[in-house]
């Protein structure tokens, strides 16, 4: 992008962006709801506008940016934004599956449990925190161990919902090792509620995806005993 057009970027309107990211939405119950332009501006650009948004939301809420400890806090969180937290949402992130012939004819399944999750909600931007735990039966292919936590790390590095979410993960390894017989189940904290409105530190949110073999009572209950 020229410096020209970068320019007119960073000083146009929030009425005027807000306008412009109105066309071609995106929305399903399954898929992250995305515009069709979401890729159009590179990630430098994409820091350099949220850096100076950013600037602007702490500035209205009386922040001096003059101070040391202030000063590049709208740049950290721009790179944050961008390059961390919400990384899932770029599929040039998606992780590669290695896939492996299941040479030892296991056919029972396979269970990685306490994966670590750690998302954020697309209501408030605050954290989603907990564990996923994750089965399958291998249809003559099985995955390398650490792809299971690559999946969960990438649908969960971008504003969710955990419902969905289940369901990302879900499909996706069903994609990878052409079966329907996965399941998956996240335990997760929600600090949208124990951080403000109700303020309850306790609860947790549990929700499950199952398919194939797995909607069988005794193989479901077969996978929640393995995971306790």
């Amino acid at each position: 992008m020229d410096k020209n057009n970068l320019n007119h970027i960073l000083h146009t309107t929030e009425q005027d962006l807000l306008s412009m990211m109105a066309d071609n939405h995106i929305s399903a119950s399954v898929d992250t709801p995305m515009r069709e332009d979401a890729f159009d501006l590179d990630d430098e650009t994409k820091i350099q506008l949220i850096e100076k948004h950013f600037s602007h939301i702490m500035n209205i809420l009386g922040l001096d940016l003059n101070d040391d400890s202030l000063r590049d806090t709208p740049k950290r969180v721009a790179k944050m934004y961008v390059k961390e937290i919400f990384s899932g949402l770029n599929p040039a992130q998606k992780p590669s599956v290695t896939l492996f012939d299941n040479h030892y004819k296991y056919n029972q399944m396979l269970v990685e449990r306490n994966i670590a999750v750690y998302s954020n909600c697309e209501h408030h931007f605050v954290p989603i925190t907990g564990k996923a735990h994750i089965a399958y039966m291998s249809n003559g292919k099985v995955i390398g161990l650490s792809k299971l936590n690559r999946i969960v790390q990438y649908y969960s590095q971008r504003p969710q919902v955990q419902e969905r979410l289940t369901i990302q993960i879900a499909n996706e390894i069903k994609a990878a090792l052409g079966t329907e017989d996965v399941a998956v189940v996240i335990d997760a904290h929600h600090h949208c509620v124990s951080s403000r409105g109700i303020r309850d530190m306790n609860s947790s949110t549990i929700t499950a995806e199952y398919s194939g073999h797995f909607l069988s009572p005794e193989t479901r209950n077969e996978f929640l005993k393995h995971i306790g």
